[in-house]
């Protein structure tokens, strides 16, 4: 074989090593992590921060958490759209900015212990649970519950405990709580969640029917509760129990 042709076939191999080597490298820089990481980073950047949300921690723990994996299959590029998003059963995991307001608007120490009442995709639990000790929460339907449960596992999120349940009625074997958020809507504030705050302790619940619903932030303050409106919102309603009126 003659010189010129040696070199050829060397510049052609040399090419081609160098094309299969970056492979890998291409590859990585195409992984949907990344690509959710950006896009959480953008949504926390514009949903949280631009609204006025300015709790480092829980902006830290929104930029951990990968909302994508909480979301159904066929809605994972969505996850940070801004806006809930449905998983099953009739539910739906919160728009972004609304965990964000109502996770912030609890004031949370990382001593404290959180009851969460509507596990729903496990989202929220798994927000709350790099900020606090302990999460528990409970949800109404099983498979979900199950869903849940399995995902914060495989994730490793080891603080939060989880059971299928109906959440009207709070969780006594765990109480008193630091704080209780609820992620579903009854027409009235559930006395046994108030009866479980502890003293100082912080309570953000949306109340009213389907379509007219307020977001209520209630302080215990020695035997008696501040309740605040904060915000108009839309949630899926409390069932169960909570359908019952109060006596």
């Amino acid at each position: 074989m003659k010189g010129p042709s040696r070199w050829l076939i060397c510049i052609l191999v040399v090419a081609l090593a160098g094309l299969l080597l970056s492979q890998p490298f291409l590859c990585a820089q195409e992984q949907p992590q990344d690509r959710f990481a950006r896009a959480r980073e953008r949504a926390v950047n514009s949903q949280l921060r631009g609204l006025g949300i300015t709790d480092e921690r829980v902006l830290k723990a929104m930029l951990e958490v990968p909302r994508e994996e909480f979301c159904l299959p066929e809605y994972r590029e969505q996850a940070y759209s801004g806006r809930p998003l449905p998983i099953g059963h009739g539910q739906t995991i919160s728009a972004i900015n609304i965990v964000g307001f109502m996770t912030a608007a609890l004031k949370l120490q990382p001593t404290d212990v959180v009851l969460e009442i509507g596990t729903g995709s496990g989202y929220q639990a798994a927000v709350l649970s790099k900020l606090v000790k302990t999460v528990y929460s409970i949800e109404i339907i099983p498979e979900l519950e199950k869903r849940a449960r399995e995902t914060l596992q495989r994730l490793g999120y080891k603080n939060v405990v989880t059971k299928a349940g109906d959440g009207y009625k709070g969780w006594p074997k765990y109480a008193p709580f630091d704080a209780i958020i609820v992620t579903c809507a009854p027409d009235h504030v559930p006395q046994p969640l108030v009866d479980q705050l502890k003293p100082g302790g912080r309570m953000i619940i949306p109340v009213g029917e389907r379509y007219n619903q307020e977001l209520y932030l209630l302080e215990k303050k020695g035997d008696k509760v501040v309740k605040q409106a904060v915000l108009p919102v839309l949630f899926v309603p409390m069932t169960g129990e909570a359908e019952k009126k109060p006596q």
